[in-house]
């Protein structure tokens, strides 16, 4: 599938972004990141918050959860490296900039991988996908909470419409479920364990896969 996105791209929108980040986007997320948060606590151990940000969901997690957190963009990573700081966070192990689809960690290295609003946001979906299976434990979660495009009515109309600003923006509002039906069928090592409508008005969804 061709990439609609490019990575630089996609880099100077976050970085556009950084200073404000947090006010424009904190409550409109606020419920997806808690649910999130919540089943990665619930599996513990060792955890990949991918576009990490400014490091937002950083404290909510549980200070027994070990987090290694990374982002494409520098000047988000900077917001985060001074929350870490700020409040302490000395379960946080590392945050790296890092590009998701090549993920400079080893092999079946984390119990749960976390990506928030993250895959309608990246050149290729579906490396991206596979290298977050890649660096999962057997058994391991990944647990994705994002935009999932309506198939038909008002809403899809809207998204189509919307589509060229939202890439500028660095998102790909259309994204269809069929790509992540799809791509889990091509992968063959995941299962899917739940997807969970989130506020506003189901616009977003919590995904979940375990790692065979």
């Amino acid at each position: 599938m061709g990439s609609d996105i490019d990575r630089d791209g996609v880099a100077r929108a976050y970085g556009r972004w950084a200073p404000v980040y947090d006010l424009v986007f904190g409550k409109v997320f606020d419920h997806g990141r808690r649910s999130t948060i919540a089943e990665a606590d619930r599996i513990g151990g060792r955890v990949l918050d991918v576009g990490v940000g400014t490091g937002l969901s950083l404290s909510e997690y549980s200070r027994s959860t070990r987090l290694c957190g990374v982002d494409i963009s520098e000047p988000m990573l900077r917001k985060a490296q001074q929350r870490v700081r700020a409040l302490g966070l000395c379960n946080v192990e590392t945050l790296a900039v890092m590009d998701a689809k090549n993920l400079a960690f080893p092999d079946r290295c984390f119990d749960a991988v976390v990506a928030q609003y993250v895959i309608t946001a990246v050149p290729d979906p579906e490396r991206t996908l596979d290298d977050f299976i890649r660096v999962l434990k057997p058994g391991g979660e990944l647990i994705l909470v994002n935009h999932i495009g309506a198939e038909s009515g008002p809403r899809r109309a809207f998204e189509l419409a919307f589509a060229p600003l939202a890439r500028r923006l660095g998102w790909r509002p259309e994204f269809p479920w069929a790509r992540l039906v799809n791509w889990a069928a091509t992968h063959g090592g995941v299962s899917l364990i739940e997807r969970r409508a989130m506020p506003p008005m189901g616009h977003f969804s919590l995904i979940r896969y375990r790692k065979a």
